[in-house]
């Protein structure tokens, strides 16, 4: 692919189908309530792209004055594994769950650097609706996580860490239709977890592996759509005949697409006493946080809310 050297400061989005992203339309709207001059521009690729595809959308960032940065998402993993040499840094996430969501440069544009922010951005999105102390006050309830992707292996750091012991909840579900990702998930998990949280894998690469999880989860626990499937990909990692656990909180991490596994929630909202929560703030803090990166400044506190309200159209 060839790429144009940008004629502006530019900042672009590395996904699947970006046009589709509201980010297009409120980028623009967060860079002049910010008196930033910085336009965006998306760059999709297949899935699973080849290696080299990755390696030239790294090399013309790093190369191009005026491309400032990227938000990687969909391909964290991939792109790390085949770029990470052309860094010339690599926070300690990035390095430890080999993938990066944010891209950026030195202040003075001679370095370029690569940062895994999921680690820290979805911890803020649950932290939006799980309370504080909610797994030392519901000690029965557990995780599951349907994928093993760079949002998944996030999710997991987040629970394992050691200051969190007493307050985790007991076990964790990881399910997934690929056996390779669900491998390099446990290894990292393996390596972070303080021996306080029970771990358990399992492979679902049929229709229904993981309804048979999913109906044996105890009451009150937190059942996350970490796949792809109703945005990136149609479907959901669930069929519609399963019963999602009393009292549990939903959590479909996108906030765009079909998003079947939502809607099979809300379904059951009332009869389950469901607690369902789509991908909103997990996108305002993923992409609020990797903007700063670029731009060099903070985002958060008021700032951060005052552009989830421009975001959202308030």
């Amino acid at each position: 692919m060839t790429y144009q050297p940008a004629d502006r400061d530019t900042m672009y989005f590395i996904g699947v189908t970006t046009g589709k992203s509201s980010i297009m339309q409120v980028f623009p709207k967060w860079m002049d309530a910010m008196g930033i001059d910085l336009q965006i521009k998306g760059i999709d690729l297949p899935i699973h792209a080849d290696p080299e595809v990755y390696r030239e959308v790294v090399t013309f960032i790093k190369n191009d004055p005026k491309s400032k940065g990227a938000l990687v998402t969909t391909h964290k993993i991939d792109l790390y594994e085949a770029a990470k040499d052309l860094f010339d840094y690599l926070d300690p996430y990035a390095q430890a769950f080999s993938e990066l969501s944010s891209i950026s440069k030195s202040e003075d544009g001679t370095q370029l650097r690569g940062h895994a922010k999921d680690p820290i951005t979805c911890g803020m999105a649950m932290e939006e609706f799980i309370p504080e102390n909610y797994w030392r006050d519901h000690p029965q309830a557990e995780v599951m996580i349907m994928g093993a992707g760079g949002s998944a292996i996030s999710m997991c750091a987040y629970f394992l860490r050691k200051e969190f012991i007493g307050n985790q909840p007991r076990r964790i579900h990881v399910t997934n239709r690929s056996r390779p990702r669900l491998d390099a998930l446990r290894e990292i998990s393996d390596g972070l977890n303080p021996g306080t949280v029970e771990m358990a894998y399992y492979d679902s690469p049929n229709p229904g592996d993981n309804d048979r999880v999913l109906a044996a989860m105890p009451e009150g626990s937190l059942i996350v759509n970490a796949t792809g499937l109703g945005k990136d990909r149609p479907g959901s990692p669930i069929g519609d005949e399963v019963l999602f656990p009393r009292h549990a909180m939903v959590w479909e991490i996108n906030y765009r697409g079909e998003l079947d596994f939502m809607h099979q929630a809300l379904r059951q909202q009332e009869k389950q006493q469901l607690k369902v929560y789509d991908g909103w703030m997990y996108f305002i803090y993923g992409w609020t946080q990797v903007i700063a990166d670029v731009i060099h400044q903070p985002i958060r506190g008021e700032l951060l809310y005052r552009l989830s309200d421009i975001a959202s159209g308030k």
